[in-house]
């Protein structure tokens, strides 16, 4: 039975949702996201990827700068929906938006709770070495990401993170998996027959926003280490070194053979030694520069053995 949904998220990431909810016949009575921004060299003004597909589709649009005020509130309560969906949608939901629709407010967040709640649970998930990552649907609650989870079999899936995996590549294939799991849930909502579970007190990790003072490579930790960091920067926000006063992005590392001075080249095909063990870096980018694949890069940049990245 279709449903009447108020949408809410801002990034790339909400997209798949948004697209699974229309093409499962639900009625998207509003969509609500971040406020459009300047961005860009011309500092123009840009729509968020959900508001540039929400007009695509011709869904009502909001992107009020808080949900915290009492005509905020109205004017969502006044929706008459029956549930929201909220994928990464970038404000907190205070109590009577969350009490609002007749279902409840649904989220699809991109971890197997409760570890890795909050803001950047794709990278730091990379960034640790995690072997595994999923979806969790969970019904919210006022807490960071502290809701009742959906307990039913295939509403909770386990997504293995292969050794060379990027957080980009990751976070792709998490936003299929909430847009495929998103439906079934709110079907047996509408049911009756779905079955939340609260959030175990064990293993609640949290995730922090990824901040600029961290993206900076150091070549003294353990190859594993530097290499789990490099691939949970990239695409963005791109962890980095610097070659011959430049700034250079690695996007794509693996681990590699050899021992030397950190930051040091082991051979001219950009292997680099790392505290313990070796990287090779496999795609970089200069800065203000598009991608490349170091061999490309090494055509025009020779780095020959010796040379000290920093």
């Amino acid at each position: 039975m279709p449903l009447r949904l108020i949408f809410m998220g801002t990034p790339d990431f909400a997209v798949p949702t948004l697209l699974a909810l229309t093409a499962a016949g639900h009625d998207i009575v509003a969509v609500y996201t971040r406020a459009a921004k300047p961005a860009g060299r011309g500092m123009d003004m840009q729509v968020t990827p959900v508001e540039r597909e929400a007009r695509r589709l011709a869904l009502p649009v909001f992107t009020p700068k808080t949900l915290r005020d009492e005509a905020a509130q109205a004017a969502f309560a006044a929706h008459n929906a029956d549930a929201a969906v909220v994928v990464a949608y970038g404000l907190i939901l205070p109590k009577p938006v969350l009490d609002a629709p007749r279902l409840g407010c649904f989220n699809v967040h991109a971890s197997l709770l409760p570890r890795w709640r909050g803001a950047a649970p794709i990278n730091r998930a990379v960034m640790a070495g995690d072997k595994a990552s999923g979806v969790t649907i969970m019904q919210m609650d006022e807490g960071l990401d502290t809701g009742a989870m959906a307990k039913e079999s295939g509403m909770r899936e386990a997504l293995p993170i292969l050794s060379d995996m990027t957080a980009g590549e990751l976070h792709d294939a998490l936003a299929q998996q909430g847009a495929r799991l998103m439906p079934v849930a709110l079907a047996a909502a509408e049911r009756g027959a779905l079955q939340l579970t609260p959030q175990p007190d064990a293993g609640v990790t949290y995730a922090e926003k990824i901040s600029k003072s961290e993206t900076r490579i150091d070549w003294s930790k353990q190859a594993f280490d530097v290499h789990n960091h490099i691939r949970g920067l990239s695409p963005f926000p791109g962890a980095w070194f610097e070659l011959d006063g430049v700034r250079v992005k690695a996007l794509r590392t693996t681990l590699a053979k050899g021992s030397g001075a950190p930051g040091a080249a082991l051979d001219d095909n950009l292997t680099i030694a790392c505290g313990d063990g070796a990287i090779r870096l496999v795609q970089i980018q200069r800065a203000g520069k598009q991608p490349m694949q170091a061999s490309d890069f090494l055509r025009g940049t020779p780095v020959k053995a010796g040379a000290q990245l920093a």
